[in-house]
């Protein structure tokens, strides 16, 4: 059976290999062709992005220059005005006073007011027929027209239909009063049309043009219309959406000054300069640029214009992309459709023939599977045997905190069949409370593919940690990989520690309570310092807190404090209560007392380095102490000790000597560091004493003893 079995896999890998070599050489076929047609199809359209470029930019340097001849123009009418020798001869008699005609007015001015009116009506410098046609004897406003006043702007002729100097007006004929031609930019007149000004200086007949001043001012007022925007139409266009536009800068805004296409008329739109890809504002920052933006109505066109040298004016020139670049467009269509169309013909091909052998293996496939889920289901019956005979829940669940398995204790546990489990969330069955703590263990198991041992503790009603805590549980967190049928889970595994725990809690009280009867029997022995342990002990615990010590090795520097002094039960109360001067002899045998205690513990089992830090609290960081041991090889919790027992001892008040102002012991304690003691636990001793409360908390140590009781250990 084995080698038919061997017989037909072979040629089902050969003939998969085949099928899966020849997809991968047509994808690579295909992402090539698609690759060569982009470039391709990149390469016309950088073409015909060339030739647009030339095309738009000659039109728009006929154009700009067109609109410039126009505006010369208009100077040019004026000048004609200001050099004629008539003109000059009679403005320089009316500013000598000129005289009287047959209808009360200087001669001078009918015949200036004829040659104004006929230069006007010639050049275009009139109103509409309608709009200076008086009705009903109301004089309407004008419009357009010409008029000459002297260089301080006061009127001395003009035609019917001038309109009186407006704010911009006035600036500009100041300007030309000092010899230059002004213009007055594009603005709404009050008949809402578009309206321009000229302004241009006379000079007496008599003066040199060069160096001479300017005895008058030639006003025109014109309203804009198709003479100007017809000059924007390129002859012989055939772009549809080729536009040519006149517009300009005001303060942070872009005004058009021309029709649009859209039939937005002149000097009613403006957009912001610094809107996204605005072609006009391109060709404002960019004259002589091209580019691909968008125009007024948000289209994307081709751009392109000129600046303008007689105005404040830019042209811009575009046409629409769509429109400029629909050949190249339509070509890289009809490639990509074609080259497309012969992949796709190509992997029905392809597909035709897997489907064929496809259908061959079928069968076969399908008694795989049949055989797969029958050994399957095998398996998940043995593994429940196998744990629905252990006494602990264990169950498997997804990513989403669902039971994938159940055991019997897990869903006897919850009242449930452990098929009834399937598919349930942890928080319908154990409750939120443990259901977010065990999920937080999953997510972080599942994150680092690593298995996970907690503790818990619950109270009664199921929270957790709560003080009085009843159950205790250890978990056990094993991940999952996912598989084909299988999502990514973890297995878990409870048990119930309650009894372990509080048997450890029984032992903890017990050590707490003999650590208590030695501090008596020491303190039944040397009275004078009954409290340096117990003080002793709360200083090297709030010392190792402020480092940020684990709760084991705060438990250890206290348990140390507590016992330092127990050796003391073997040397003579005598010694102890003595208050003269001790001997060498003596001295040593007080001192010695630290190596005692730690010689009468040392077959007591502690969690902590308990002996060891007592044992070496007398060595100094620099290596001087007893047993020479310096530095980080003295034990970390001894390195505390010392300094809380220094500590206690100077700023403890005895009744031969006063207790030492905190202050004054840091400094001691500061002025050792590095030396006697470690600088790290000094640091921390000082930070709490300003920055915790320990000030306010041990102030009552420096308090004298009662009169008598003395110490000679400190």
């Amino acid at each position: 059976m084995s080698d038919q079995a061997a017989e037909t896999t072979v040629p089902r890998a050969k003939v998969n290999k085949i099928v899966l070599g020849a997809a991968v050489a047509l994808v690579v076929v295909a992402i090539l062709g698609v690759v060569l047609v982009v470039r391709f199809v990149e390469s016309e359209r950088a073409r015909d992005m060339q030739a647009w470029q030339v095309r738009l930019g000659i039109v728009a340097d006929t154009r700009a220059a067109d609109v410039s001849r126009w505006i010369e123009d208009q100077f040019a009418t004026l000048r004609d005005l200001a050099e004629n020798a008539s003109l000059q001869l009679y403005v320089t008699e009316l500013m000598l006073g000129g005289e009287e005609g047959l209808d009360g007015e200087p001669a001078e001015l009918s015949y200036l007011r004829n040659l104004l009116l006929a230069t006007a009506q010639r050049a275009g410098f009139t109103a509409p027929e309608a709009e200076i046609e008086i009705a009903a004897n109301v004089e309407r406003a004008g419009l357009a027209g010409i008029a000459l006043t002297d260089v301080q702007g006061n009127l001395l002729v003009a035609t019917p239909s001038m309109p009186p100097a407006n704010a911009a007006l006035r600036k500009a004929m100041v300007a030309a009063g000092e010899g230059e031609a002004a213009l007055v930019d594009m603005y709404l007149g009050i008949s809402q049309q578009p309206t321009m000004g000229f302004v241009v200086p006379v000079y007496a007949i008599q003066d040199d043009a060069e160096g001479s001043r300017a005895i008058g001012l030639v006003v025109g007022l014109k309203l804009i219309g198709a003479d100007l925007y017809e000059r924007l139409a390129q002859p012989g266009e055939t772009a549809e959406t080729a536009e040519a536009l006149l517009v300009r800068v005001n303060d942070a805004t872009i005004e058009y000054l021309s029709p649009l296409a859209d039939g937005t008329q002149p000097l009613r739109r403006a957009l912001a300069r610094d809107t996204p890809d605005l072609a006009a504002a391109f060709v404002v920052e960019t004259p002589g640029g091209f580019a691909t933006r968008r125009d007024y109505q948000g289209t994307d066109v081709l751009v392109t214009g000129r600046g303008l040298a007689v105005a404040p004016w830019f042209l811009v020139r575009t046409v629409t992309a769509v429109e400029a670049l629909s050949a190249i467009d339509s070509r890289a269509r009809t490639l990509l459709i074609v080259f497309l169309g012969l992949i796709a013909g190509i992997a029905v091909a392809l597909v035709a023939v897997w489907r064929h052998g496809t259908s061959l293996r079928a069968a076969e496939a399908a008694e795989r599977h049949r055989l797969a889920a029958e050994q399957f289901a095998n398996v998940t019956r043995f593994l429940r045997v196998v744990t629905d005979a252990l006494p602990n829940p264990m169950m498997a669940v997804d990513g989403d905190g669902r039971y994938m398995f159940s055991n019997m204790a897990a869903a006897e546990e919850a009242g449930l069949h452990p098929r009834d489990m399937i598919g349930k969330d942890l928080a319908s069955v154990m409750g939120p409370v443990r259901a977010r703590l065990f999920q937080r263990i999953n997510n972080r198991v599942m994150a680092d593919q690593e298995p996970a041992t907690e503790y818990h503790a619950f109270s009664d009603d199921g929270a957790e940690g709560a003080e009085g805590s009843e159950i205790a549980v250890k978990s056990d967190h094993l991940p999952i990989a996912a598989t084909s049928r299988r999502p990514a889970g973890v297995l878990m595994r409870l048990e119930d520690i309650t009894e372990i725990t509080e048997q450890r809690r029984r032992g903890e009280r017990i050590m707490r309570q003999l650590v208590q009867t030695l501090l008596g029997v020491v303190d039944r022995r040397d009275p004078y310092s009954a409290n340096h342990s117990a003080r002793l002990a709360e200083v090297a615990k709030a010392i190792a807190r402020e480092m940020g010590l684990d709760d084991l090795e705060c438990a250890t520097v206290e348990t140390a404090g507590n016992l330092i002094n127990l050796g003391k039960i073997l040397i003579p109360i005598e010694l102890l209560t003595k208050t003269e001067d001790l001997t060498d002899e003596e001295r040593d045998s007080l001192q010695n007392s630290v190596v005692v205690s730690a010689d009468l513990l040392e077959g007591v089992e502690f969690d902590g380095p308990v002996v060891a830090t007592i044992r070496q609290m007398q060595e100094h960081w620099d290596g001087t102490g007893p047993e020479a041991v310096a530095g980080e090889a003295i034990e970390g919790g001894a390195r505390i000790v010392a300094v809380a027992n220094a500590f206690v001892g100077m700023v403890s008040a005895r009744a031969w000597r006063r207790a030492m102002p905190f202050d004054q012991a840091c400094k001691v304690l500061s002025d050792q560091a590095g030396t006697v003691f470690d600088r790290r636990p000094v640091s921390a001793l000082i930070n709490f004493i300003d920055n915790r409360g320990g000030r306010d908390r041990w102030a009552s140590w420096g308090e004298a003893p009662e009169e008598g009781a003395g110490d000679t250990t400190s």
